[in-house]
């Protein structure tokens, strides 16, 4: 009901209850606004950018959209990583994988059933250079919670040279990072 409905619908009561709709209004922003979807610019170890990814709500996690141009042919790991920000040329300042849940790396390790946050499938890039990849995080959430790819220090997506073989923990044989962008609102 919008609030020129609404103010018909109540009649007298109106005048009494306009903060309150108000209110409503204002909290309906703002949970929106812990939704809204977020977005990484992606650059190389050059500071050049060479991709972008959007993260959006959806059900019970994050969906992704990874677009990538200028890398090498093959398959790549992706991760989240732990600290919003990437320093090259090696991007360590990304910190680890995020994993608030304290489980081990990969689809197929044999400790847990379901792997970390920031494990991610597997990038193929073409012989162009250019890559794209949809996939949802389970659990991920752009709001509040221990999940959340905005907890304090923030958090970034992480391209790497290698294929993650989907099982060693804690980063799947990898290799070095080749692309880094912080994930912002």
């Amino acid at each position: 009901m919008n609030r020129r409905m609404a103010m018909k619908h109540l009649g007298g009561a109106t005048t009494a209850l306009l903060p309150l709709l108000g209110a409503g209004i204002l909290f309906s922003s703002a949970v929106a606004y812990a939704q809204a979807p977020a977005h990484a610019d992606i650059a190389n170890a050059q500071g050049t950018t060479i991709g972008h990814a959007t993260f959006t709500p959806s059900g019970d996690g994050v969906q992704v959209d990874v677009n990538i141009s200028q890398l090498a042919p093959g398959e790549h790991g992706i991760h989240i990583h732990n600290v919003g920000k990437c320093e090259a040329p090696a991007f360590t300042t990304a910190g680890g994988h995020f994993n608030p849940t304290s489980t081990h790396h990969g689809i197929h390790n044999a400790q847990d059933p379901h792997p970390h946050v920031g494990d991610l499938p597997n990038l193929t890039v073409d012989d162009k250079g250019t890559g794209k990849l949809t996939f949802m995080i389970p659990g991920a959430t752009l709001g509040e919670g221990t999940s959340s790819l905005f907890h304090e220090g923030g958090t970034a997506l992480v391209i790497h040279a290698k294929a993650d073989d989907l099982s060693s923990d804690p980063s799947g044989n990898s290799g070095d990072r080749v692309a880094c962008g912080v994930i912002t609102k």
